[in-house]
């Protein structure tokens, strides 16, 4: 049967109560509201800037999300939020020099982020264990959503984008391959036909350092180490844990290169396989965790993937590369975003009339993607369906390597031949995270 998670209209009436009850208080503490959100003056506001909460201020959420954000002149940053006072700090000052004087507020509680009516969009940009369960509370509390890749399992992948077309709610997923030139080059070759019929690809991953195992030490004190691991299971903290090299290494909180490079090329493998809304039908494959180290998810690996059209897509583990096959050649390049390759290099050389591209245009970089989604009332181009179907196929490589066995599997239904990697598909949350992400 089709394993469907729809939220109840009183679900969403039990979420929000949760939210104005258990947030008044530390909303009350916060700073005023400065701007009037879009979405109450609509087109006619004063500024007409979509307003904007930074939850996650890591490498990734500053240096890449908040600054890109800061670059566009439609939308206006109010708030940042994450367990670190240090990265409050340095994520406020930012926005305050890029709009001159003070008015960005510092939250250390995404809730209380979540509660302010002065904020259209939440961006959230922590470790991967949290995207889902925020995600959810960010659209219950009425935001529109920009959150970066990928799931955690399949199951609460499933129920994100179930909850996205149940509130008809705008949400982009952070991953940029569909708005890099080479990639969407690959794609659109091979979805017009450029190597004749597809037969094979070819994905490499990096391999990730072996990570040492450590003492528990004492938590610093700028640190909200509880709200960090929030629906993961507990675990001492450790000098190292919460360097994003280390805990994407570790299951509880992220399914390792596989999931969080594989996001990237593998989305790409899907395109141009017309399998973006889609998954394999059948996996098979084997990996090896480092023994005695924080590691224990595999470091290296060899994945077979087959679809229904007969296409097998090979993942390892070694240098970053990617590479299609078909009848009358090969395209694909080597490193991030790195020079095209082929048996034909004219083939990168063909434009298509855009009626007939069998590939959409390539979009802008996906955080101007979605504000002007926001301002057309179109999807953007990464959405929480196309975010479920690519981690799909990621975790059913994980769960495949940890059952040692080939499974096949059902794109429909959304299960398998199998009851041991059925239970697999779900993990258990702990505290009320579980309660408040499956209302």
């Amino acid at each position: 049967m089709l394993l469907i998670f729809l939220p109840m209209k009183t679900s969403v009436a039990t979420r929000r109560s949760f939210l104005k009850s258990s947030l008044a208080g530390v909303f009350a503490a916060g700073v005023a509201p400065q701007f009037i959100p879009a979405r109450l003056l609509g087109a006619n506001a004063p500024s007409n800037k979509i307003t904007l909460g930074c939850i996650g201020l890591g490498a990734h959420g500053i240096g890449v999300n908040l600054k890109s954000f800061l670059q566009q002149d439609d939308c206006r940053i109010v708030a940042v939020c994450d367990v670190w006072g240090r990265r409050r700090e340095e994520a406020r000052k930012l926005v305050d020099e890029k709009h001159g004087g003070p008015g960005c507020a510092m939250i250390a509680d995404f809730r209380a982020l979540l509660a302010r009516p002065d904020i259209d969009v939440a961006v959230i940009s922590t470790p991967d264990h949290w995207h889902v369960t925020m995600a959810q509370l960010a659209l219950a509390a009425g935001k529109k959503v920009f959150c970066e890749k990928p799931t955690l399992t399949i199951e609460e992948g499933r129920r994100l984008a179930n909850d996205v077309a149940v509130r008809k709610a705008m949400f982009a997923v952070g991953l940029e391959d569909r708005a890099v030139i080479y990639y969407h080059k690959l794609a659109e070759a091979v979805r017009n036909g450029a190597i004749g019929k597809l037969e094979r690809i070819k994905v490499s991953l990096p391999i990730k350092p072996v990570f040492a195992r450590e003492a528990p030490v004492k938590v610093p004190d700028d640190l909200d180490y509880e709200m960090w691991l929030g629906p993961a299971p507990h675990r001492p903290y450790t000098p190292t844990l919460l360097d994003p090299q280390v805990w994407r290494q570790i299951r509880d909180f992220s399914g390792g290169s596989l999931t969080d490079w594989g996001a990237h090329l593998v989305d790409t493998a899907q395109v141009a396989n017309f399998a973006e809304n889609s998954s394999p039908v059948a996996v098979r494959g084997k990996g090896v965790i480092p023994p005695d180290s924080v590691n224990t998810v595999p470091r290296t690996y060899d994945i077979t993937y087959t679809y229904a059209n007969g296409v097998e897509l090979d993942v390892t583990a070694g240098e970053v590369s990617l590479r299609f096959e078909g009848s009358n050649g090969w395209v694909g390049n080597k490193g991030w975003s790195g020079p095209l390759a082929g048996s034909d290099m004219n083939v990168f050389r063909k434009t298509y009339d855009a009626t007939t591209n069998k590939l959409w245009p390539r979009p802008e970089r996906e955080q101007r993607d979605f504000l002007d989604a926001i301002r057309q009332g179109r999807p953007p181009m990464y959405t929480a369906e196309a975010l479920h179907r690519l981690c799909t196929t990621l975790h059913l490589g994980a769960i495949a390597m940890e059952l040692g066995r080939p499974l096949k599997w059902d794109p429909v239904k959304e299960q398998f031949d199998d009851a041991a990697a059925n239970a697999l598909r779900s993990r258990t949350m702990r505290n009320d995270w579980t309660k408040l992400a499956r209302s």
